[in-house]
């Protein structure tokens, strides 16, 4: 089994987190975006993986040896490959064309599953979805009266499917992938200036090949600081719901509210934090209270009550205790 992992994109949506780092790599819940997806995807697989490729944009080396060394933590061979242009989901998968080899999986890394899904052996392949209650921002999938899927609509004005594409696809041959996306390469079949995957799973659907809709539990987005903050929510419950401490970090004099997690070397004093706080690697709180924040590698936070906030690495935020003088009968909020 393939893995291929498209994260060229410059997350603009997450701004300004992504001006330093691209946005697979911002952690939730103590880790990277990628790093989630990747470790997720491994363990529902029933069979080794041979290589994940990486599609990044432009990365420093630091960066792309780490992928490497993630690859290498499941077993398998990591590959970089590079998107110099923004041309299209189906582009990025074509700048890892040698991942289209055999069984394949395509997994967009700005999004995160729940789903204890099995890949049907008897299936061409298998595209994820997500019973979603407004479908018209999203591309969708329809199927046909015994279940397989026969179409795909972008962004349906119209109702058509509330099945929702999540970014995950398996294939059976990644070959046959790889000569659709020629196809549309070759005869310049573009759409708002970019080679869309959908188009390649038509033209392999009109072929006869038999694709099933897989369904996941949750699907979590990671594509503005708002719904970030909600994943890191979901994904602390999902996987420490009693509250994860580093046995690094120092806890002094303060109370931690599930789920919650506490990286390397990170210093808790004085403060409440949770539920829903990730603090990184080497971070410090001090006389805080903080609910809902993801607060990552390096930085310093005092004197502070935040809720619903992300914060960003060797950040340094100090406030002041207020003084207040107050009359009868006045309301402050």
């Amino acid at each position: 089994m393939n893995i291929i992992i498209p994260m060229a994109g410059m997350g603009k949506r997450l701004r300004p987190h992504t001006l330093t780092i691209p946005k697979p790599l911002v952690p939730v819940a103590g880790k990277p975006i990628v790093q989630h997806l990747v470790e997720d995807i491994a363990k529902l697989l029933d069979e080794p993986i041979g290589k994940i490729v990486f599609v990044v944009g432009d990365l420093d080396k630091k960066t792309e040896e780490s992928l490497i060394d993630l690859a290498k933590s499941l077993g398998a061979l990591g590959e970089i490959a590079y998107q110099k242009e923004a041309l299209g989901t189906a582009h990025a998968v074509w700048c890892a064309k040698s991942a289209l080899e055999g069984k394949t999986i395509v997994a967009f890394a700005d999004t995160l599953f729940d789903a204890d899904f099995k890949i049907d052996p008897a299936a061409d392949g298998v595209i994820w979805v997500k019973q979603i209650d407004d479908p018209s921002s999203f591309g969708v999938v329809q199927l046909d009266s015994d279940g397989f899927i026969n179409d795909y609509v972008e962004k349906p004005k119209n109702f058509v499917s509330d099945l929702a594409m999540i970014g995950i696809y398996y294939f059976k041959r990644g070959e046959d992938l790889a000569r659709e996306i020629q196809h549309l390469i070759d005869n310049e079949i573009i759409k708002d200036g970019e080679y869309q995957l959908p188009d390649a799973f038509r033209r392999m659907t009109e072929s006869g090949a038999k694709f099933v809709p897989g369904e996941v539990n949750k699907w979590m987005d990671c594509g503005n600081p708002a719904v970030t903050i909600e994943t890191n929510s979901e994904v602390l419950g999902l996987k420490y719901p009693k509250s994860f401490t580093s046995s690094s970090a120092e806890i002094d004099n303060s109370i931690i509210i599930d789920p919650c997690y506490v990286g390397e070397g990170a210093t808790v004093k004085n403060s409440v934090i949770g539920p829903n706080v990730t603090i990184g690697p080497g971070s410090s709180v001090q006389n805080c209270r903080l609910e809902n924040i993801i607060l990552q590698k390096e930085s310093r936070l005092e004197n502070a009550i935040l809720k619903d906030s992300m914060i960003g690495n060797k950040v340094k935020v100090k406030l002041n205790p207020q003084k207040l003088n107050i009359g009868d009968y006045n309301t402050i909020e």
